[in-house]
């Protein structure tokens, strides 16, 4: 007898602890799909509204201009501009204050732009420990699912008195979906995970150097303004 052993005969012969490994590892694919093509867009996003302002902040556009007109695009603006915009806020509320000392204008307007930095920094990291665990997990579930399925497979063999190659294929096919679609699910993840670290790292890299270009500039102007103002 000629036995079926495409997937979709394979998968409705298996049994129910097979069939829930396979719906539990093509859920979590979709879900990692779902996160791949949403952290690709977001990231992109990210990526083009910091090269917009930092194009902008090096232009001749004025710090208070700059800031104005990230309070006006409050819902819109990108990592980079918030994070100056939480600095400037911080730097002119201390003035406002009357607070003289450089350093401590300094100090104060760097702790707000680090606290906005780790926000930015969280929500584009978003996501990122759910494709790690699906990369992680997932061939540890398909594996759960083969044994369960061999050894399924014997049992059900244990009460024939002949046993051959084509009795024992079927059994140990289904079997060995549930490590396939496993795999299917971990190599995507995992590939993206290490993609989207890779640029998260640079994008975490250029809001340093951003928050300390920006922290300089705010030192010389509050040198030039003492050295004015003697």
């Amino acid at each position: 007898m000629n036995q079926d052993l495409s997937i979709i005969p394979l998968l409705l012969n298996a049994s129910w602890v097979v069939k829930a490994v396979v719906l539990i590892l093509v859920g979590m694919s979709l879900a990692s799909w779902t996160a791949i093509f949403s952290k690709l867009v977001r990231l992109r996003q990210v990526k083009s509204m910091n090269e917009e302002f930092n194009k902008a902040f090096w232009s001749d556009a004025s710090l208070n201009d700059l800031y104005a007109a990230a309070l006006r695009n409050a819902k819109s603006t990108g990592p980079m501009e918030r994070i100056f915009a939480s600095g400037m806020r911080e730097f002119q509320k201390l003035k406002e204050r009357r607070v003289t000392d450089v350093a401590a204008l300094l100090d104060g307007a760097r702790r707000a732009m680090r606290a906005s930095y780790q926000r930015e920094l969280d929500a584009v990291e978003s996501n990122l420990p759910f494709l790690g665990t699906v990369g992680s997990v997932a061939p540890y579930i398909g594996l759960f699912g083969t044994v369960w399925g061999i050894m399924h497979a014997f049992t059900g063999l244990a009460s024939l008195e002949q046993v051959t190659l084509a009795t024992v294929a079927p059994g140990i096919a289904e079997a060995l979906v549930a490590t396939a679609i496993g795999l299917f699910a971990a190599i995507p993840a995992v590939i993206f995970y290490n993609r989207f670290a890779h640029d998260i790292d640079r994008v975490a890299n250029r809001l340093e150097t951003f928050i300390e270009e920006f922290s300089n500039i705010l030192q010389r102007n509050l040198g030039a303004q003492s050295a004015s103002g003697h």
